[in-house]
């Protein structure tokens, strides 16, 4: 499976969120800098996160992004699902019915076992994603991470 780009810029947007002190944010532009992504294309996936109530947004001088709850409340999978949806990136189309090796009918009326493997591989990653929450991830980081993201991203420590 690949995933686009801009699922790992929001990962580590909202990990790097998860360092801030409560009730501070960080605004597109600072985000963008900070990973040197392109900031317009940034703030419209932003956006996604915050329709999808991972990260709330506030307007003004001091506006900018924060997490919309907890970080222990936000799992990768709520990340990853706001950006690309929660269908499986393999979709079986039959085609054990098609061509010189076609099966009868009655020979399909299960999925077949390829289709079967592939929804358990995509169940397996969708749980190992929600059993990790924003928090595990900061929580694994060097204790000095959390201050320089902070320094770095908004200029306090």
């Amino acid at each position: 499976m690949k995933l686009p780009g801009s699922t790992e810029w929001l990962l580590h947007c909202a990990a790097s969120l998860a360092q801030l002190k409560a009730g501070d944010t960080a605004s597109a532009a600072q985000l963008a800098q900070y990973f040197d992504l392109p900031a317009a294309y940034l703030a419209k996936q932003l956006q996604a996160l915050v329709k999808a109530g991972v990260l709330a947004a506030t307007t003004g001088p001091r506006g900018g992004f924060r997490l919309a709850r907890p970080a222990s409340e936000i799992t990768l999978l709520h990340v990853v699902e706001a950006v690309d949806g929660a269908s499986s990136p393999y979709e079986c189309r039959e085609i054990r019915r098609q061509g010189r090796g076609a099966l009868p009918a009655e020979d399909c009326r299960t999925p077949c076992v390829l289709a079967v493997k592939m929804a358990e591989a995509h169940r397996a990653w969708r749980d190992s994603l929600a059993a990790t929450s924003l928090a595990d991830i900061v929580a694994t980081l060097p204790p000095s991470a959390p201050s320089r993201t902070r320094l770095r991203l908004t200029g306090t420590p």
